[in-house]
């Protein structure tokens, strides 16, 4: 039949070629696993690399300075006169006048005012009175001796029997009474010229001159006022009426830190500079110091002097004293965004070579505003951490920021480190 030995147009592979096909899939497919797992593994390799690299923190640092071949210190100062002296009355009474105002040049005993002392004056004019009488009453005693002297004379120098014992006696007691009278006069007048002079001097006080050459820088009183007479320390509880200062040279106190006052010394230089005269500076010297550090302030006191010729200078006026002090060699100079307050003190963070922290202690100078002075603890060699973070500890391995991390692979044809950048 025909149908019977017509062949079909598509004949089926026989069964090995099947199966060999069936096993070059499943080994590409293997294969493909494989890669696909080793890959996985290279991944997270490479991000647990990655992430130990993140937990090591990131610090920027900084290097110390060498501090200035000279150091400033501005500190401020009070101006005083070379002799200041408030001037106050000695005895009571009232203002007659006064002769020199403020701002008035004076010469030592210038006569600055003059006060009426009408109880004063009576007070003098008893006294000269009694004192006069006194004399008289001593005249009076004087003849009384001189009489009772020669009349005993005369009976002592008698020849024996003309006058007895008794009477030589009775005239010798009247010559000695008469002596005794004579002494309690006189003592009197001594006294009374004691009071008359005591008196005359109260009276020289009336007038209230200037102790020394100057200028009068007060006059706290005026003509018809009530005068009390005091000192302003105790004496009395008069006001002051005048004051007086001596103004050639003047006298400028200053109060040095403690941490300082070592480089203060007799003769340094310093300038000064005053409110008023923005433009101008002047001259002074270091004369002495106090010796003594201030318990409450702990500060040295410090007196320098300064010629004023021209009167600029002016009592009471505050001043900018600037020294020009030689600096430690050894003091550095650092930003404040490094220090670290602990428990243990000021502290600085340091890197070593090894990238472990150090934590150093040190000593402060001068605060310059955005940097201090270090005094004790750093050198210019130092690596110094800036802005530590406070988990920060001694030990802590860190990264310098701008160093190579070390960490460079590749992940689908990606750089790693660049990845690690690109997510910073």
């Amino acid at each position: 039949m025909a149908s019977e030995g017509h062949k079909p147009q598509h004949e089926m592979p026989p069964p090995r070629n099947l199966r060999r096909i069936g096993l070059i899939a499943a080994a590409v497919a293997i294969l493909i696993a494989a890669f696909g797992i080793l890959q996985r593994r290279s991944h997270e390799a490479e991000v647990t690399q990655w992430t130990k690299q993140q937990a090591v923190p990131v610090v920027a640092l900084v290097t110390p300075k060498t501090g200035a071949a000279m150091q400033h210190l501005t500190l401020p100062g009070t101006v005083q006169a070379w002799y200041e002296a408030p001037i106050y009355a000695r005895v009571s009474g009232y203002l007659k006048n006064w002769n020199f105002d403020y701002g008035a040049h004076v010469k030592k005993g210038d006569v600055l005012g003059e006060i009426e002392t009408p109880d004063l004056d009576a007070q003098l004019a008893a006294a000269q009175a009694k004192l006069n009488s006194g004399r008289a009453v001593v005249k009076v005693r004087e003849a009384e001796r001189q009489f009772a002297e020669s009349t005993y004379q005369r009976w002592r120098d008698s020849p024996k029997g003309v006058v007895s014992v008794q009477e030589q006696e009775s005239k010798q007691a009247d010559y000695n009474s008469a002596v005794a009278r004579l002494n309690s006069a006189s003592a009197e007048v001594a006294a009374d010229q004691g009071e008359v002079d005591r008196l005359q001097a109260l009276e020289n006080f009336k007038k209230i001159v200037a102790p020394f050459d100057g200028i009068v820088t007060a006059r706290e009183t005026d003509i018809g006022a009530l005068i009390n007479a005091g000192s302003g320390t105790g004496g009395g509880n008069g006001p002051e009426l005048f004051r007086v200062a001596d103004i050639h040279k003047m006298r400028i106190y200053v109060q040095v830190p403690q941490q300082l006052s070592a480089g203060i010394q007799t003769g340094l230089a310093a300038e000064l500079h005053l409110p008023q005269y923005p433009d101008k500076t002047f001259k002074a010297i270091v004369a002495t110091t106090s010796s003594s550090i201030n318990t409450s302030a702990r500060t040295l006191l410090v007196e320098l002097h300064a010629d004023n010729p021209d009167g600029q200078l002016q009592p009471g006026a505050y001043a900018q004293a600037e020294f020009e002090l030689p600096t430690n060699p050894n003091v550095v100079r650092v930003p404040t965004s490094v220090l670290i307050f602990r428990e243990h003190g000021m502290e600085v963070a340091t890197v070593g070579p090894d990238n472990k922290i150090v934590l150093k202690p040190i000593t402060l100078g001068r605060n310059l505003g955005a940097e201090v002075e270090v005094v004790k603890g750093l050198s210019v060699s130092d690596h110094v951490v800036n802005s530590p973070p406070d988990s920060l500890a001694a030990g802590d391995t860190v990264r310098v920021a701008g160093q190579q991390s070390g960490m460079v692979g590749r992940a689908g044809g990606k750089d790693v480190a660049s990845r690690d950048a690109k997510s910073r």
